[in-house]
């Protein structure tokens, strides 16, 4: 199979969807593999680099897309990308569809196959590739929530961690899935006041075990949610429906009650957001001041930490290119449930129920 890897263009996204190791053990299995000039220096990764493991670096984007059969990217394509597919292409990236009806016009109109990495499934019904991106994005939204409380950036100036004598902030995480959990340990590691708000109660007592009482877990209700967001310095988003526009849990009138100068991080805007009144932002301009709060909305985090995010997402994703490139997409997709979970559009139609439900559109079972 012939494996395209464009260089992402989406405001300060320096990760790259192949590594040259992983190169190689495309080129290995006599599989081809395209690079766009200067796709990997974001990570750290040389063209060169790419070279030296057999992949072969294109002219330009367009004879990317011209070659390849899969194009491999990280995040959804812009619409100025969108111009460069054809029929018959195979896409495998991170989509989040539910929040960029443009998009998935564009990528209906030219009847692409799509796979997303965020909703493919392993076979004990975890999402292995949204995982690490959700693991740095948790980690990620605290230290920014911290740097965001600083009176210089117009928090309301409260140090997370306190100092004898003085309280911790208090950071509420809305949401115990990957994002939840890792957010969770970073404010703990920061000596922060902790409270996550969680449905699956499971997930509740997996955390309260791990820190002995260390943080307040509770049950998600709208009384538990304007309890604790009201109080907080800090309010993290981390809820996700897989392929569907994330619940919106707090409302403007709640945000509004919040303290002036409090912080939101979003983490779930790339499906929507689970706040009223999130709104996407970029790496060049991440912030913006609403009722008094600050929020940061960014959609692609991890973009700004490429080189670990780049090894992690490679890490996830090898697996699953390899047995579409060895195995092609279709057998593929038929002999792994779980795969087939990840294709949202197949040949100008929506075969994923949350996609289709998100922008009004039939839906068409893949199997």
């Amino acid at each position: 199979m012939v494996i395209g890897v464009p260089k992402e263009i989406k405001d300060h996204e320096y990760r790259v969807s192949l590594t040259p190791d992983s190169a190689a053990s495309l080129c290995q299995n006599g599989h081809e593999v395209w690079i766009e000039p200067s796709a990997g220096v974001g990570s750290g990764f040389s063209d060169d680099e790419y070279r030296k493991v057999g992949a072969t670096i294109a002219s330009s984007k367009a004879e990317v897309f011209e070659k390849s059969e899969l194009i491999l990217k990280v995040k959804e394509p812009m619409l100025s990308e969108c111009a460069l597919f054809r029929p018959g292409h195979v896409l495998f990236t991170y989509l989040h569809l539910a929040a960029v009806p443009d998009v998935t016009k564009e990528l209906l109109g030219r009847k692409v196959t799509a796979i997303a990495y965020e909703t493919t499934e392993a076979k004990d019904g975890s999402l292995p590739m949204l995982r690490p991106m959700s693991e740095i994005a948790g980690r990620m939204s605290i230290q920014i929530g911290a740097h965001y409380l600083e009176k210089t950036h117009g928090g309301r100036g409260v140090l997370l961690g306190g100092v004898p004598g003085v309280e911790p902030g208090r950071v509420v995480v809305l949401g115990a899935g990957a994002v939840g959990a890792s957010a969770v340990r970073m404010a703990v590691g920061l000596g922060a006041q902790v409270t996550v708000i969680n449905l699956d109660i499971e997930r509740l007592r997996v955390l309260d075990d791990q820190y002995h009482g260390r943080i307040v877990t509770r049950a998600a209700s709208p009384a538990a949610i304007e309890d604790a967001v009201c109080s907080a310095d800090l309010v993290i988003g981390a809820v996700l429906v897989p392929g569907a526009k994330a619940p919106k849990l707090v409302s403007r009138v709640l945000v509004s009650q919040m303290r002036p100068g409090s912080v939101i991080v979003d983490v779930a805007v790339d499906q929507g957001g689970c706040i009223e009144t999130t709104r996407p932002t970029t790496h060049s301009d991440p912030v913006y001041l609403l009722e008094e709060v600050i929020h940061y909305c960014v959609a692609n985090m991890p973009g700004i930490v490429p080189r670990t995010s780049t090894y992690a997402l490679t890490n996830a994703t090898m697996p699953y290119l390899l047995r579409l490139a060895s195995e092609g997409v279709e057998r593929a997709i038929r002999s792994d449930p779980g795969l087939a979970k990840g294709v949202n559009l197949k040949e100008g139609k929506v075969t994923h129920s949350g996609v289709a439900e998100s922008h009004g559109l039939p839906f068409t079972p893949l199997l």
